[in-house]
């Protein structure tokens, strides 16, 4: 009776899932045969898709030459590339790069300078259509994010937004929200965009700024959906790379290790391209030889790279076996297709994917061409986002990682072509499944975010993976983030950009390590009786945003800070030409008094009266009714004056001064430090004692600490040194730190900063 009951259900299945093949299959060909023709239109008629397409199009009507081909092939990529190097060289060198990491460095309060112009807006738009059209395995995400930010902060310049321009904290607001749609926008992926730009921007989010990103990305993502409804691209609003896995059963839970172990390698592979990226940048900035000539010939590198890489993509070369002639929109489409290669191949009711044809290959089996689809474009991604050029590596990776997805699934399928047997029933294997899986885990693994999963499935359309897709993505978070750090932190520390790393795990003696054993103490100052000359010295010699201010040298007393700008006008308006002329006007009229006690003026009109040398040469002469004065000085006689100016003590009267600052006592750990530089976007602190200031700790500080290259005169501190603490001796007492340990004798004579009034 239950083997009967077996055969019956068995075949109702199969007979089901034949039904619904072939109305799948017919509904497919007939969609096909419209979008083959509308391909054939757009490649050959007017190239209306830009990435390739006319790139295909030389290589196609050179077919009779394979020399000529070759040519046509690769130097159309190096064209594009060179003119995008060199148009980014010259208008604006800002704008090479993602824009993902120097957005991260401005949102963390560092103003990173000519990087949110309307230069580097147009150099970025022009030089990354070139890029994107030259068929390098470049992304355009990180781009539009550094796009969208540069719309925004042009937009707060206009009169009407010039408030939130002037305010520091919606600057910051609106700014995240732009990051936000240069990612939704571009992927139609409003959720998982926001998502995404929290993740990678942030280190603390502001809860109140959430409403206006989705807000905004909501916005974008529409118009640009719409726009390719508008244009006849898509029939309606859908997803970018929609799939047709099955709803009711897309996979068996006993697929779930083979996800697991995806994962896992996916997180591998994540820090080894991030660590393979910075390899090559740095093996570049360490060969001194070379980057002085790279230096003097920019466009020497991008025409090298671009060469390599176009020339093994070539379709009749090395190209046709890793599937070099596709784009990466065509390989992703072909990649998450949801029938299976090895055990099917290509059938003919599936003829209108013609991309498809291209991972078969009479020499190499599919395996094969996954395998070195996924390693050559995997050192060819790292490599091309070196180059000067606007890039992204989101896009590149995603379509890696599915490659690998659909190598692991291809695999599941070959070693079970029946199906996984689940009780009385057969499941097939979805390789397309493991490719949704693999783009999002890898993916996540270099850019470290869980928000790959939301922005893979809006991409797809579906989210029968959505399970998967999160477990691989967690495993591969866990084995990328303790290996290396995400893609656009390594892009932070090879461009040496001011930003604090993040804190590793398990690293206790952050909660060990003070503020006193990192902190400086030759502090730059001002005092309440300072002079103007005090004040011009310390102007020259450092170049602080901003001084601190004490009541005298003596007490030591913080009573708060002053912009550097504020004390540059306080010196300039005390040797300014007008103030010079109103102490011109006040001796000629005290001299004119004086004179006039003595004898009377006389009454000629053009009388006039000089005094000797003591009076400083002043001329006064007299006019009829109107009595106007004029009196001029020599140089020597200006340095002079400006010399008594500066003598005097500074006014602050008229200055502003920020009383409210953020102050850290010596004893304040490590890791507290980092939270509230994290939390509050400072980029230095002042600390004190008693309210007496002893020293101040900056960016740079902080993050040599973290990186545990803290030195004092050569000396080296290691932070585990400073675990070892007496917790018996009492906060008054004074206690011996390591970094005192390593200090000259001299140095101990006394904790005070130098002072210069």
């Amino acid at each position: 009776m239950d083997a009967g009951v077996f055969s019956q259900m068995y075949g109702r299945y199969t007979q089901e899932l034949g039904v619904y093949a072939k109305e799948e299959a017919t509904r497919l060909k007939e969609s096909g045969e419209k979008v083959s023709q509308r391909s054939r239109t757009l490649e050959h008629d007017n190239g209306r898709c830009a990435k390739c397409k006319r790139q295909k199009w030389v290589y196609g009507r050179l077919d009779s030459n394979g020399f000529l081909q070759y040519l046509g092939w690769v130097g159309y990529s190096v064209a594009l590339i060179v003119f995008s190097a060199g148009f980014t060289q010259i208008v604006s060198p800002q704008a090479a790069g993602s824009g993902i990491s120097e957005m991260k460095t401005i949102l963390r309060g560092v103003l990173l300078k000519e990087y949110l112009t309307f230069r580097t807006f147009v150099a970025k738009v022009i030089s990354l259509a070139f890029a994107l059209g030259s068929g390098m395995p470049l992304g355009k995400e990180a781009p539009f994010v550094h796009i969208a930010s540069l719309c925004g902060a042009l937009l707060c310049k206009l009169p009407v937004f010039r408030g939130i321009y002037e305010n520091e904290s919606r600057y910051r607001e609106m700014l995240a929200a732009a990051c936000a749609v240069g990612v939704g926008c571009v992927l139609a992926a409003p959720v998982g965009g926001v998502l995404f730009s929290i993740e990678v921007t942030f280190t603390f989010f502001a809860v109140r700024s959430y409403w206006r990103g989705f807000f905004s990305v909501t916005i974008a993502a529409f118009f640009f959906r719409v726009l390719a409804v508008w244009y006849k691209d898509e029939e309606t609003v859908t997803a970018l790379f929609r799939t047709h896995f099955q709803v009711d059963f897309p996979f068996d839970l006993k697929e779930m290790p083979a996800f697991a172990l995806l994962g896992i390698i996916s997180g591998f592979g994540g820090a080894l391209f991030v660590y393979l990226n910075r390899r090559i940048a740095l093996f570049i900035k360490k060969q001194k030889l070379f980057n002085t000539f790279l230096m003097k010939k920019c466009l020497v590198y991008p025409v090298m790279v671009s060469f390599l890489i176009s020339s093994l993509l070539f379709p009749s070369g090395f190209g046709q076996f890793m599937a070099g002639e596709l784009t990466q929109n065509e390989a992703l489409v072909t990649l998450l297709d949801n029938r299976t290669w090895t055990k099917d191949g290509i059938a003919e009711e599936f003829d209108y994917i013609g991309n498809a044809r291209v991972w078969m290959h009479p020499q190499v089996t599919v395996f094969g061409t996954l395998a070195l689809f996924t390693i050559m474009r995997f050192w060819m991604c790292a490599l091309a986002i070196t180059m000067p050029v606007p890039y992204g590596a989101f896009m590149p990776v995603l379509v890696i990682g599915a490659g690998l997805g659909r190598l692991v699934g291809e695999c599941m399928a070959y070693w079970f072509p029946e199906g996984i047997h689940a009780g009385h029933a057969i499941y097939p294997i979805v390789p397309g499944g493991y490719a949704v899986v693999g783009a999002a885990a890898l993916s996540g693994a270099v850019s470290h975010s869980f928000s790959t999963v939301v922005m893979v499935l809006e991409l797809t359309g579906q989210i029968s993976h959505l399970l998967p897709a999160l477990i691989a993505v967690v495993l591969a978070n866990l084995v990328a983030q303790s290996l290396q750090p995400s893609i656009y932190d390594s892009i932070i520390k090879i461009k040496k950009l001011p930003y604090l790393p993040e804190l590793g795990w398990g690293q206790h003696e952050v909660y060990n390590i003070r503020v006193e054993d990192i902190m400086v103490r030759d502090v730059q100052y001002i005092t309440l009786s300072c002079s103007y000359r005090d004040l011009l010295n310390i102007l020259m010699k450092s170049r602080l945003k901003a001084l601190p201010l004490l009541k005298s040298a003596e007490s030591m007393i913080l009573l708060g800070s002053i912009e550097r700008t504020q004390l540059q006008s306080l010196l300039s308006q005390q040797l300014s030409c007008a103030r010079r002329l109103q102490c011109i006007k006040e001796r000629g009229a005290e001299a004119k008094k004086l004179l006039s006690t003595e004898s009377n003026p006389p009454s000629n009109n053009n009388s006039s009266l000089q005094t000797g040398p003591e009076e400083g040469h002043i001329q006064v002469r007299g006019h009829r009714r109107t009595h106007a004065l004029s009196f001029t000085l020599v140089d020597l006689q200006i340095t002079d004056w400006e010399a008594r100016q500066l003598d005097e003590r500074v006014n602050f009267n008229n200055c502003k001064i920020n009383p409210a600052l953020i102050q850290l006592l010596e004893c304040t750990s490590l890791h507290k430090t980092y939270t509230i530089f994290s939390l509050l976007g400072l980029d230095h602190a002042y600390v004190t004692r008693i309210g007496r200031l002893i020293g101040v700790v900056s960016i740079k500080e902080l993050r040599k600490a973290i990186d545990g290259s803290m030195t004092l005169k050569g000396v080296k501190v290691a932070p585990p040194m400073a675990t070892f603490r007496n917790s018996s001796l009492s906060s008054s007492q004074n206690e011996t730190t390591y970094l005192q340990a390593v200090r000259p004798p001299e140095e101990h004579v006394t904790d005070a900063p130098k002072h210069v009034c």
